[in-house]
């Protein structure tokens, strides 16, 4: 048998012949190689990986001979050798490999096959789980590729073998990151979701099979589509894992960005660019806006854009871009309105209220608490009921799921009495903002009376803006304006709420759920 010269990378499933000699090259990239299997490999896997593997050859390469053999069921994951190979289920055919024969060996390479290592015959160690990822990459990515006619069928193919080298140097696992991938052309294509594959291999046979669309590029439309569809939990987004699109651009987009950049960031998603051959000079002019780049990303302090000249030799940039995708405590758009506030509720329970009424005012705090992303690491609800006296219902820290927050509102059982809503503020600043005022989340009060206030409400409320906690103030029948206005933070008008029936107050929970998430944004720029 006469050695045929391959690549790194030709698989079992290349070769046509039941036995073949075939040549390794020598300095493969180790990290590159995918390899399933122990002793007998999977046909996807590369036959050179494989070898090295085996210790059939060393990283100088040389000549082996590959026997194909039929498919079997557990291909186990084993480090040996400086390769980690891949467990795989089953697959349809096998090969083994050994040292090819003397002869052919010199015949092939003019040299004795002394430098391969032989097997030792010895077991290697059973490496860790592979499935459960990197643990220290937490992340929930989707790979937004360009599929227009902008970058063509061939470059399309280079864009995909750039995304499966980044897809294995990720370590996408059960507990490590979770990706998807969206096609941006004329119309955006959900490739697939987060929750289809949790193991790398699977993410690499889908890549594989991704079809070219065509079309133009309007990657504009498609971010805003994968920023809104995407990241629902029926999809498989996990609850307190960033949230990131990585936008391939070849070229330009030949659409608008900056509508889909600040729907992604309402949404705390963080949007990279990677952009590939930018415009030439030439080409500026047909581009609708020069400053795309800076419009969709999270933040244009530098870190979410990315560049790289062209599709080829893109290996040196899979590294650096793993890492920025991995560095969980940059995504600064991870926080929103909805999963990093504190929402204090003071609510009046004087007995001018009445039991019914006082029963509309716990579905209006229901109905905003619903809207918030309440959890152990997300948005929190303290509530505080007063009359002349004040009694905590429960703090930011007794309940950290949506569900047993509105339970417990429910649950609030009206005090009747008087009315002092300065002592109150005074309280629910020091006993329910005071525990949590060194923590991440931006503090909101709303204080929700019906009626004059027998003390001074202007100090206090002054008090409770000076500790960082934004007021507002919410009125119905006898309340007051000027007391209103006296408590909201500023600008006023934006912080105060009126309504003369209690039945009003449903209406105001939309204006004021926008408002505590306008001051949430103006608070990061």
């Amino acid at each position: 048998l006469a050695s045929t010269a391959i690549t790194c990378f030709t698989r079992g499933l290349d070769l046509r012949k039941r036995t073949e000699d075939v040549l390794c090259p020598a300095n493969c990239p180790l990290w590159q190689f995918y390899v399933f299997g122990d002793g007998i490999y999977a046909s996807l896997s590369s036959i050179c990986g494989a070898a090295i593997h085996r210790g059939v050859i060393t990283n100088a390469g040389g000549a082996v001979r590959v026997q194909t053999l039929p498919g079997q069921e557990n291909y186990p994951a084993v480090n040996a050798n400086g390769i980690q190979s891949q467990a795989l289920s089953r697959w349809a055919s096998s090969f083994s490999v050994t040292p090819a024969t003397k002869d052919t060996a010199l015949e092939a390479v003019g040299r004795s096959v002394s430098t391969a290592r032989p097997s030792t015959g010895k077991r290697p160690k059973k490496t860790p789980d592979k499935k459960a990822g990197n643990k220290d990459c937490k992340a929930d990515i989707a790979f937004l590729i360009d599929g227009s006619y902008n970058i063509g069928q061939r470059r399309f193919n280079l864009q995909k073998n750039f995304l499966g080298k980044v897809a294995v140097m990720l370590g996408i696992g059960i507990e490590g990151p979770h990706v998807g991938v969206v096609q941006a052309s004329e119309h955006p294509k959900i490739e697939f979701y987060l929750k289809n594959f949790t193991a790398a291999k699977e993410v690499l046979f889908a890549i594989k099979e991704l079809g070219f669309r065509g079309g133009n590029s309007n990657t504009g439309k498609a971010l805003k589509h994968t920023a809104q569809k995407f990241f629902s939990l029926e999809n498989g987004a996990r609850k307190g894992i960033p949230k990131i699109i990585v936008v391939f651009l070849d070229g330009w987009p030949s659409d608008d960005l900056e509508e889909a950049g600040i729907v992604a960031r309402e949404f705390g998603v963080n949007v990279f660019i990677v952009s590939v051959a930018k415009p030439t000079t030439e080409e500026l002019g047909m581009v609708q806006d020069i400053g795309f780049v800076d419009k969709a990303v999270c933040r244009t302090n530098g870190f979410f854009s990315y560049q790289m000249p062209t599709w080829f030799g893109t290996t040196k940039y899979v590294k650096p871009l793993v890492q920025k995708l991995c560095s969980h405590e940059q995504m600064l758009c991870s926080k929103t309105c909805y999963n990093s506030i504190n929402i204090g509720f003071l609510i009046d329970g004087s007995s001018s209220v009445g039991e019914s009424n006082f029963r509309l005012m716990l579905d209006f705090v229901s109905n905003i608490a619903k809207a918030f992303e309440i959890s152990d690491i997300g948005s929190k609800v303290a509530a505080v009921q007063f009359t002349y006296d004040q009694r905590t219902e429960f703090g930011f820290t007794d309940y950290v799921t949506k569900e047993k927050v509105l339970s417990a509102i429910r649950n609030i059982r009206y005090m009747s009495g008087g009315t002092a809503t300065g002592d109150a503020i005074s309280f629910t600043v020091r006993n329910v903002f005071g525990p949590v005022k060194d923590g991440p989340n931006k503090n909101f009060l709303i204080v929700l009376t019906d009626g004059q206030s027998y003390d001074d409400v202007r100090g206090p409320a002054a008090a409770a803006q000076k500790a960082g906690i934004t007021v507002f103030s919410v009125g119905v029948a006898w309340a007051p304006l000027d007391d209103l206005k006296d408590m909201a933070s500023e600008p006023r008008e934006s912080h105060t709420f009126f309504t003369r029936e209690f039945t009003g107050l449903e209406q105001m929970v939309p204006d004021i759920i926008r408002s505590i998430c306008k001051d949430f944004l103006d608070s990061k720029q």
